[in-house]
């Protein structure tokens, strides 16, 4: 965790707001979790978490999962080994395939029968043979049902431009209820068994996401954020004992590794509710789980050095820049001494939100994105962007 001293020197030093990514704890923590996890487990990053950590993780791990043409034009743009990739994403467009085919993709899921279909048809036209996960459904909108998987692979010898090596399996994130991935692990278990009594076959590739929880709110128990993969581990490691696992994840990796700094630049008080007033916004924090700043996330308070109280602590709303009364990061929360010229940082806020938030709303500025070093240099990965360019007509 960084020092509120070091946290207060990059504020004034690079401004506000801005996100902060601490990579040195990033590879320290998914060390700990191949410790855990043993080698046996592949490890793969969902890049949609956190495309900015992406340099770091694959310093850290084994493959990346893209789930965009978009994705995957980041990925060629960092030089991302294309064997390392899974190409996934819900909609892939015969331009998608292509272009990932292009890059020569390590490996595709399919999401249906329609899109392997589409997979298989592009290889056909380039005359080569590509490897395929077809996603089983879990539940939502997502993958295709165990009937349209089992008639995929008994009817395998009409695709012999795709080859299923196995199966993409993904419910859900901040699943808090453990039992629910040991009986899914059961039944993927069983599911290959089926396969191969059933065609002859035996599926070897398994990627699955567990959907482990995170902390994020101040009563949530922060005692020992690695938990949840200790429960389930003898689980995943057994699974790799009948099935080459990729363990895909997003959240559980980087959550931990992110700061959000913003300055107070107003307070008042009005109907007898303390209003703090910041530099970024709702466009910016996108906390999992947290509706209109009814939950409050561990927040730290770093004083400006000429701001001193007398110790008084009151409760404050924490809104934004944005006009709309939407725009509540906290309802209510204590601070002690809160002025204008502090800064806040939010906490575990290393996933997502530095690409959910409404950015584009009200054409505000977006914020500077930090990266941070073993060594402790602070490296700009993007500069304040204007988005009022983006937001303007363009006749052609």
């Amino acid at each position: 965790m960084l020092s509120d001293r070091e946290l207060r020197k990059i504020a004034d030093e690079y401004g506000t707001p801005v996100f902060l990514f601490d990579t040195e704890a990033l590879k320290a923590r998914v060390a700990a979790m191949k410790e855990i996890l043993g080698e046996k487990v592949t490890l793969c990053y969902s890049i949609k978490a956190n495309p900015f950590l992406i340099p770091a993780m694959t310093e850290s791990l084994e493959k990346l999962e893209v789930c965009s043409p978009g994705e995957l034009a980041i990925c060629e743009a960092l030089q991302v080994a294309p064997e390392r990739i899974v190409y996934s994403g819900v909609n892939k467009m015969p331009d998608d395939i292509r272009e990932a085919m292009d890059y020569q993709a390590g490996i595709f899921t399919a999401e249906s029968v329609h899109q392997f279909e589409k997979v298989h048809a592009e290889a056909k036209r380039r005359g080569i043979v590509v490897p395929v996960l077809p996603r089983l459904n879990g539940g939502s909108q997502f993958g295709m049902s165990k009937e349209d998987l089992l008639w995929l692979i008994g009817h395998r010898e009409e695709f012999p431009h795709c080859r299923i090596e196995g199966i993409h399996y993904f419910v859900g994130t901040q699943r808090k209820k453990l039992s629910e991935q040991r009986e899914e692990m059961q039944m993927l278990r069983a599911l290959f068994d089926e396969i191969e009594e059933t065609f002859g076959v035996r599926l070897r590739k398994l990627e699955y996401g567990p959907g482990l929880p995170v902390p994020l709110f101040e009563k949530d128990d922060f005692s020992d954020t690695l938990a949840p993969l200790k429960e389930v581990a003898d689980a995943i490691r057994e699974m790799a004992e009948w099935s080459e696992l990729t363990v895909e994840m997003g959240r559980f990796y980087v959550t931990e590794c992110g700061y959000y700094l913003t300055k107070v630049w107003d307070e008042k008080t009005a109907n007898g509710t303390n209003y703090a007033l910041v530099d970024g916004g709702m466009n910016h924090v996108n906390y999992l789980g947290q509706i209109m700043g009814m939950k409050v996330p561990v927040i730290r308070h770093l004083k400006a050095e000429e701001n001193e109280g007398a110790g008084e602590t009151k409760n404050w709303a924490l809104c934004g820049s944005l006009c709309t009364t939407a725009d509540v990061l906290v309802r209510k929360a204590p601070f002690t001494d809160l002025a204008m010229g502090d800064v806040l940082v939010f906490t575990n806020i290393g996933a997502y939100s530095v690409t959910e938030g409404i950015h584009l709303f009200l054409s505000r500025t977006m914020p500077r994105i930090l990266l941070r070093e073993a060594d402790g240099t602070v490296r700009i990965a993007r500069d304040f962007t204007e988005t009022h360019p983006i937001n303007t007509v363009q006749f052609r």
